[in-house]
């Protein structure tokens, strides 16, 4: 870097993200669980939408996302107007920080909560805050203590990522209500559609000013490589954020893909119902092995071993069978695995590789 020309303060701090490991150097039939890939893909109908996407890419998109926002509306019961959409709900969660935090602010997240709260924080100058959980569970007491007069923001995944566990309405409302004046919560809902009936904090937005979620079309709805998400709160913080957001975040081709995929109601309970039930079935069949994990209420499991040597050791023998898993020590879990739910086929070759590691077949 040439003497004089610095970046600005914090992003230095922030460590190259790491995504899932997707290929196995020297090894075939590769299965992927690192990422929590929805293991069917998208549905029919979307995979028409982005194909006939192709006869309009010599078009700028739209610049409001309406149809998008429309078809969020009338599936999930919110006001389009009180949409916004971008890259993935990553880029939601930019703008927020971007918005809302900057040098002096805190922003709060938990010690296992996405690695992209303090990620953010940190482009915003901004100072992370980290809180401890509960058992792998988020505190709501010791959240509500770490908050000062600097807090802006309080992240909380629901259900949260890596650890597949989630709090319950009752609790977001304490801690919603609990927070200083200033301060925003933003629920991070990218695995709500896998909670049977779980409004991902809907009701709670629509009786407070002080509440966010993000939402993403990468997990159930099986869009990951479009990159697509979109946010939900008060007017005056959707309001704030358009400011900033680029005129053309979103492709037409995403936005037609995500507006048909979202409609796909049925397709969406169709993914839901069959992840629940191979969820169980992986968790039961690991705990028999004497591998625990949390009652996940997501797409993967949070996979638990004696010691941080035993779950390497696992990792290893996972790899050389063929399966990419995730290792979480960067979120202070160095004694699991995050194991993605697949189909059928996916969980029994898994669950067959961990039993032949623990010396049960």
């Amino acid at each position: 870097m040439a003497d004089g020309i610095q970046p600005q303060p914090g992003i230095m701090d922030i460590a190259l993200y790491e995504g899932g490991v997707a290929h196995l150097d020297g090894v075939s039939n590769v299965l992927k669980l690192s990422s929590n890939e929805n293991p069917l893909g998208p549905s029919d109908a979307a995979k028409d939408a982005f194909s006939r996407a192709v006869h309009n890419l010599h078009r700028y998109p739209s610049t409001d996302h309406a149809g998008l926002r429309q078809a969020i509306g009338d599936v999930w019961g919110v006001d389009p107007d009180r949409v916004i959409c971008g890259v993935g709900s990553d880029e939601i969660i930019h703008f927020l920080s971007q918005c809302y935090a900057g040098p002096g602010d805190e922003v709060v997240h938990t010690e296992h909560g996405f690695a992209l709260y303090r990620i953010s924080a940190l482009a915003a100058g901004a100072d992370p805050v980290e809180v401890r959980e509960r058992e792998r569970v988020t505190d709501v007491d010791a959240i509500l203590a770490a908050c000062t007069q600097r807090t802006k923001l309080v992240f909380i995944a629901n259900p949260n990522n890596p650890t597949g566990t989630m709090i319950g309405g009752a609790e977001v409302a304490r801690l919603a209500d609990g927070l200083p004046p200033q301060a925003i919560l933003v629920l991070d809902g990218a695995y709500a559609e896998y909670v049977d009936g779980y409004d991902a904090g809907l009701a709670l937005i629509e009786s407070r000013e002080n509440v966010v979620m993000t939402r993403t079309f990468s997990k159930i709805y099986g869009l990951g490589g479009l990159r697509i998400g979109w946010g939900y709160g008060p007017q005056s913080i959707i309001d704030v954020m358009n400011r900033i957001r680029g005129p053309f975040n979103m492709s037409a081709a995403a936005l037609v893909t995500a507006e048909a995929a979202v409609r796909d109601t049925d397709y969406t309970e169709k993914c839901r119902v069959e992840n629940a039930k191979w969820r169980e079935w992986m968790a039961t069949a690991l705990a028999e092995l004497g591998v625990p994990s949390d009652t996940s209420t997501a797409n993967f499991v949070l996979a638990r071993f004696a010691d941080d040597a035993e779950a390497a050791a696992c990792d290893a023998h996972l790899r050389a069978a063929g399966i990419i898993v995730r290792q979480v020590s960067g979120y202070k879990l160095p004694y699991c695995l995050r194991i993605t739910v697949g189909d059928e086929s996916a969980c029994r070759r898994v669950v067959h590789a961990v039993a032949q590691f623990k010396g049960a077949i």
